[in-house]
């Protein structure tokens, strides 16, 4: 039975795929190691071009959607920080979509983080990371806020939207609406802030010490989503 942490997932992250066709590139043959993989957004599109992916994050919910999701596919999971793993293996290739290493504390989460994935990476191998484009910021008193994003399951309808981004200094909070109708017209309704590490990808660089940068890489921004810059690391 699908949990609601994998219905909000999929409805406020699953639908991005802009960022899809740089991960396939870099990918290679695999096998790949994607970490914060949630419900497998990243992970099941690999997988179904071939490439052997271990999806690693810390919601039990999340993998287990992703296992059942990837029945057949070249998938394995695995429950752990993203700033403190050991798989005892490595990888040709660590990807980090999304805002991953922004949600992990600051500067020592993403030392810690930059730490594990040094262990896990073949030597030559890559490691490319996103970071959000700068959020600029919204207050529903303020401004139109976003349009909603809307799931039906089961008889059920989910409905979440963003209504504000603010600055908290190292951190940018976003602030969303989500509402749930049941099967009988009962409506509840609460907020989910997301917090997002403000960091840039010359920090990031600079940061990666143990690595070598490579030439970054961008994915535009869509109608729904912003943009990114990829950090590319060979380690």
């Amino acid at each position: 039975m699908i949990g609601p942490e994998v219905i909000w997932h999929d409805l406020e992250c699953g639908g991005y795929a802009e960022d899809l066709p740089l991960w396939r590139e870099l990918a290679g043959a695999g096998p790949v190691l994607d970490v914060g993989c949630g419900a497998g957004r990243v992970a099941l599109d690999l997988a179904r071009q071939g490439v052997a992916v271990v999806g690693l994050d810390q919601d039990a919910e999340l993998l287990a959607a992703l296992r059942e999701r990837a029945a057949g596919l070249p998938v394995q999971t695995v429950r752990a920080d993203a700033r403190d793993f050991s798989l005892g293996r490595t990888f040709p290739v660590i990807l980090a979509p999304m805002q991953t290493v922004q949600l992990l504390g600051g500067p020592e989460g993403r030392a810690a983080f930059l730490r594990c994935a040094r262990e896990h990476l073949e030597p030559g191998g890559l490691l490319a990371i996103a970071l959000a484009d700068a959020l600029e910021g919204f207050d529903e008193a303020t401004a139109t806020p976003p349009l909603p994003d809307v799931l039906e399951r089961d008889g059920i309808v989910y409905f979440t939207q963003p209504v504000a981004v603010k600055d908290e200094g190292a951190r940018v909070a976003i602030h969303r609406v989500r509402e749930v109708v049941d099967r009988d017209g009962g409506r509840t309704s609460g907020r989910d802030i997301v917090r997002l590490d403000r960091v840039d990808a010359g920090t990031v660089e600079a940061e990666a010490d143990a690595f070598a940068a490579l030439p970054r890489r961008a994915i535009a921004p869509s109608d729904e989503y912003v943009g990114s810059v990829v950090v590319m690391l060979r380690g």
